[in-house]
């Protein structure tokens, strides 16, 4: 094939001139084609802009869209049920009813405590407020936040806490005037007396103890005759 690219020699050539190749049989025998660069390029039918490879980096990203996810939703099996996150339920919370004994008593105890060492005109007028509490309790007249408040108030009451029983009649005073106003006095006029005898109870004691130290006989050293 070689003797085709090459034309006839010259005679009047030297014998060592290099031949002369024919660039008409190099395209009868047809040589590697190229690619016209003026020929435009059919555009996707996907609507997607195509970028020539030649323009494009090796390390550039591939344009277009994104390949779909191998993570695609599959229908649930047969038989089987969707995870489902565990919740706490909510249950009712069931508050006991305030009995009106449960506070009426106390305070009609710590009442009969008080006579003797108190007035009987604040006894008796304390006795009437108790009654005025006891009757609206029956008649529906009070709400639970003031039951509630009642039963804590005699609590501190038994305790001796007497600062915390204070604050509770105030905060009774002051959230629920309207329901409390005409027993409440009472209520306030009973903490004050029961402080003020239990103060004296204990004074009684510790003036009975030091006593019965001074009385106690230290035995001394017996001298012989």
């Amino acid at each position: 094939m070689a003797e085709l690219y090459v034309k006839p020699g010259n005679k009047e050539r030297g014998w060592n001139d290099p031949p002369q190749f024919s660039y008409g049989l190099q395209i009868q025998a047809g040589g590697p084609k190229r690619t016209p660069l003026t020929k435009r390029v059919a555009a996707p039918q996907d609507g997607s802009p195509r970028v020539p490879t030649s323009e494009t980096s090796p390390g550039a990203p591939p344009m277009g869209p994104p390949p779909p996810s191998n993570k695609a939703s599959r229908p649930p099996l047969v038989g089987s049920s969707p995870p489902s996150s565990t919740q706490p339920t909510n249950f009712p919370v069931v508050e006991s009813e305030t009995l009106p004994e449960d506070v009426l008593t106390p305070l009609e105890q710590a009442l009969e405590d008080c006579r003797g060492h108190t007035k009987k005109q604040v006894c008796d007028d304390i006795s009437r407020r108790l009654a005025l509490l006891q009757e609206h309790w029956a008649g529906g007249k009070l709400s639970m936040p003031v039951k509630k408040r009642m039963a804590l108030l005699v609590q501190e009451l038994s305790s001796h806490q007497w600062d915390a029983a204070d604050d509770i009649h105030r905060s009774l005073m002051v959230d629920h005037v309207t329901e409390v106003s005409q027993w409440m006095v009472g209520v306030k006029r009973l903490i004050a007396e029961k402080r003020i005898l239990s103060s004296e109870e204990e004074a009684n004691e510790e003036k009975s103890t030091a006593t019965a130290e001074q009385n106690q006989t230290v035995p001394g050293i017996q001298q012989a005759p």
